[in-house]
């Protein structure tokens, strides 16, 4: 990480994987649940879910900021969802920074289920076909893992028109930050530094090959009235894995970990059920 001013955490959190996360250890025992959040998002997203603020309890659940949100520094360079996954590997090697975890229990990977909402659904596939040792189950929310129909929207003439200028040297790279700020997404142009690269980078990947190897059991949960990844993108997700289910929530929205915590935490404790 660096040498730099020391990092103080508000009471709660608590340094991971020897500090390259930042985030909180809910509930007791090994770790069974691993939440991943998605963009611009933190990991209170699931605190109703499988935390604190659940009427069932806090599960045993590692909670991380993902790098470049919340208390969690931005990546180095322009990660894309592989990149995130492997830096979680440690995290789930048992590699905490808690005295509650005694050096007997590091280095002990215990498979768990990955829960991941939007771009955290992505990271969550390609962990899970990075390292199927380390995940039991799939439970995916509102994560645009397939191209929607018609792809995404292209973006305004006049931003194309300036890229095309650009390439032949006859627009600034001043002006060209300017077009990127007038046309780009709000999630583009909220982000700054390098996660506006990282952003690009992951709205261009795709995950239909990973889809395609998963072995674990897999639910979506999606909101039937998701407008940012609608129900089409979870239906095609679906059929290109083997054994997926598909729960909708009426008027849940994208945002299910606060729309619908109920439904996600039940799909948890199904994947946690003994098979």
């Amino acid at each position: 990480m660096g040498s730099g001013p020391a990092v103080i955490l508000p009471p709660m959190l608590k340094s991971l994987a020897g500090g390259a996360f930042f985030g909180e250890v809910w509930g007791t025992g090994g770790p069974e649940v691993l939440v991943l959040h998605g963009w611009a998002r933190t990991h209170g997203d699931f605190a109703k879910v499988v935390g604190p603020g659940s009427p069932g309890g806090s599960l045993a659940t590692l909670a991380p900021d993902l790098p470049g949100f919340g208390a969690t520094p931005s990546p180095p360079t322009p990660w894309g969802a592989a990149d995130y996954a492997s830096a979680l590997i440690p995290l789930l090697e048992g590699v905490l920074d808690d005295e509650a975890h005694g050096a007997e229990e590091r280095g002990r990977p215990k498979p768990v289920v990955v829960l991941g909402h939007s771009r955290g659904g992505c990271i969550a596939v390609a962990l899970a076909a990075a390292r199927p040792d380390l995940v039991r189950a799939l439970v995916l929310t509102g994560a645009p893992l397939v191209p929607r129909t018609g792809g995404r929207r292209k973006p305004a003439a006049r931003f194309r028109l300036a890229k095309g200028l650009q390439a032949f040297g006859l627009v600034g790279d001043e002006r060209m930050e300017r077009a990127k700020r007038r046309y780009g997404s709000a999630d583009y142009r909220a982000a700054e530094g390098i996660m506006r690269d990282v952003f690009v980078r992951m709205v261009n990947e795709r995950y239909e090959d990973e889809l395609a190897g998963l072995r674990c059991p897999v639910e979506l949960v999606w909101g039937d009235d998701d407008s940012e990844v609608p129900v089409e993108v979870a239906r095609a997700a679906q059929s290109k894995v083997p054994g997926a289910t598909l729960t909708l929530c009426p008027g849940a929205g994208h945002l299910t970990p606060l729309t619908a915590p109920d439904a996600l935490r039940a799909a948890v404790e199904r994947a946690l059920a003994p098979s």
